[in-house]
């Protein structure tokens, strides 16, 4: 890379992120600070040796359709080139072809020895380069095969990637759309950073390309959508993948490292901003996708984080909004959290609507004397003769007793901190298809309380992320990446009203207290709704301050046996958005091996 290419990005650094960034992002160039890739590569070969049987039996199938590998070349490694050629012929199973189209300068004569005798190989000069688009869709001209696969000149597939994507299609030839896990390999042939993917995530998708590689297409589905669109050079692959997605919902993920992405000195694998122009890309391939879809929104770069967007669709009409805050005592986390709420909230057609739920202490009651004379308070007295504490059922009591289109649960011990929050939560819980939207939730020191909830963490459930220091990344900048989820926790969780009814309510009965919110969340799930953690509602969470911990034997012992109520209910259920390849005793997206 020439001195021109790195003045060009680090303008483009200092436009997008100021000077502190760019000038952190160099020192880490430079100086490799943070850099634990060697750290992580030994867990990683562990995961290979427990995981990847290359005598693993190759089973036959009744249907077998051929797959065509399109591939656009530029200017060819000739040792990179060989590989691409031996992995292809490796191939576990054989109805392939594979086409290549070269937009080099001039033709080499020197990679013709590679293939010339293979007839499933089919090679096109053309003459002139026509970008990688272009070049990929002259591949595309050549197949013949059902479905198409889609592979850079310089990757390589694993010798079994086409016999599992083909086992796939004989469990289900409804299926139109594949990927699969992948890492990278650098020039030694080493492998590092896998990348396990969730499976299909509708939000997740729409603002970052997580599926990238490897990709195979039915060949009716890509006649219906087209070819790759040169306006998107650098994010062509996100484009069409999102035009897919718009036409199909029969996507399916592969949940095995069937793709390396070459590491050299200029591809995108090895420094992800090398191209910065592809991230300009890939947020018009959002916004055009949005508009194709009839969302109105604004797309912008999400924090530092290339690749990842935020949205922020427009909120449609004036809808209601009801903020139900429990509370038992406690005013001083009460008045925090509430003149929070006032002081940054920007959307004007909210209500707070507090949960009075046995309160002793004067200040309490003299706290909401001071409130009554605010037409954006409500005071909702919930009336139980046992005095015991059941959040269901005083969030069940809150969506009865309100009117407004759109509920929160929100926790007395949380506090706002930007001004949008209101209009984020609202733009994503207005699609029909969503059943709830929470946000990222910090401790005082604002390290990640929560980030979304795994399903299966240590047997049961579990926060994302937790203790995440803030401004340092998760495995694939999840902490800041608008993602499906399986729940969301009740500290802050938003929905329209009417989800409630249709679902039937919190579960009052089997979870009073704990696993109330992914119990819902769960429930709306099975009624087919989606779950969705968007990152830019952010708020402080005093984990619990307002009831403490569980410290007394009968509610070690209620937590229990919500526990186990639990696991019966849903112990089945396996988190699609939480790769299986990944530790359920860890919330950081650890790989899992044996003896950990």
């Amino acid at each position: 890379m020439g001195i021109k290419d790195n003045f060009i990005k680090i303008k483009y650094h200092l436009n997008r992120y100021g000077l502190r960034f760019t000038l952190k992002k160099i020192g880490k160039r430079i100086f490799k600070i943070g850099n634990n890739r060697k750290s992580n590569i030994a867990i990683y070969n562990q995961w290979i040796s427990e995981n990847e049987n290359n005598e693993e039996k190759v089973e036959s199938f009744s249907y077998e359709p051929k797959i065509s590998v399109v591939v656009p070349m530029y200017n060819t490694n000739e040792k990179f080139f060989k590989e691409l050629i031996d992995c292809m012929e490796n191939q576990t199973y054989k109805n392939w072809e594979l086409c290549l189209a070269d937009g080099s300068s001039k033709e080499n004569e020197n990679l013709k020895q590679y293939f010339k005798d293979d007839k499933k190989i089919k090679y096109n000069f053309l003459g002139k380069n026509y970008g990688i688009s272009g070049n990929t869709n002259s591949a595309m001209i050549m197949a013949s095969g059902e479905y198409i696969g889609f592979l850079d000149h310089d990757d390589l597939l694993a010798q079994n990637a086409l016999y599992e994507v083909v086992k796939e299609l004989n469990q289900d030839r409804e299926i139109e759309l594949i990927y699969t896990d992948e890492d990278k390999i650098d020039q030694n042939g080493e492998r590092f950073e896998p990348h396990f993917k969730p499976d299909y995530s509708p939000e997740t998708l729409e603002c970052n390309n997580y599926i990238t590689h490897f990709v195979v297409i039915k060949k009716e589905l890509q006649k219906k959508i087209g070819v790759l669109d040169t306006r998107f050079n650098g994010a062509q692959d996100f484009d069409f993948v999102l035009r897919a997605a718009e036409n199909t919902d029969k996507i399916k993920h592969i949940s095995k490292i069937l793709y390396h992405w070459r590491v050299h000195r200029d591809s995108t694998a090895n420094v992800a901003d090398t191209k910065p122009y592809a991230y300009e890309s890939g947020l018009r391939a959002v916004e055009t996708h949005l508009m194709r879809t009839g969302k109105k929104a604004i797309v912008e770069f999400g924090q530092d984080i290339p690749g990842i967007y935020k949205i922020k669709y427009e909120v449609i009409g004036n809808p209601k909004v009801s903020i139900l805050i429990p509370n038992k005592d406690n005013c001083r986390l009460l008045k925090n959290c509430i003149d929070s709420i006032f002081k940054v909230t920007g959307y004007l057609n909210y209500e707070i609507v507090i949960i009075e739920n046995s309160s002793e202490k004067k200040e309490t009651f003299d706290y909401y004397n001071s409130l009554s004379e605010n037409p954006k308070v409500k005071i909702l007295k919930y009336e139980d003769e046992n005095k015991e504490f059941n959040y269901s059922k005083l969030i069940n009591y809150g969506v009865k007793n309100v009117d407004g289109e759109y509920v929160l649960q929100l926790n007395n011990d949380t506090k706002i901190i930007q001004k949008d929050w209101l209009e984020l939560l609202i733009g994503y819980a207005q699609n029909k298809e969503i059943g709830a939207v929470g946000g990222r939730l910090y401790y005082a020191d604002k390290s990640i309380q929560h980030a979304g909830i795994i399903v299966g963490l240590s047997g049961i459930a579990g926060n994302m992320l937790v203790n995440l220091p803030y401004g340092k990344h998760a495995y694939f900048g999840q902490e800041s990446a608008t993602r499906n989820v399986s729940a969301v926790t009740g500290a802050c969780l938003f929905a329209r009203r009417e989800v409630y009814e249709k679902v039937g309510y919190m579960d009052e009965e089997n979870f009073k207290v704990a696993f109330n919110d992914v119990d819902f969340c769960l429930k709306l799930i099975k009624d087919g709704y989606r779950i969705v953690y968007n990152p830019y509602v952010e708020l402080f969470h005093y984990e619990s301050k307002s009831r403490g911990y569980e410290i007394t034997e009968k509610q070690r012992e209620r937590f229990n046996l919500e526990c186990e109520k639990f696991k019966t209910k849903w112990g089945n259920y396996k988190d699609p958005y939480y790769n299986e390849n990944f530790s359920l005793d860890s919330c950081n997206y650890d790989i899992k091996v044996r003896g950990e």
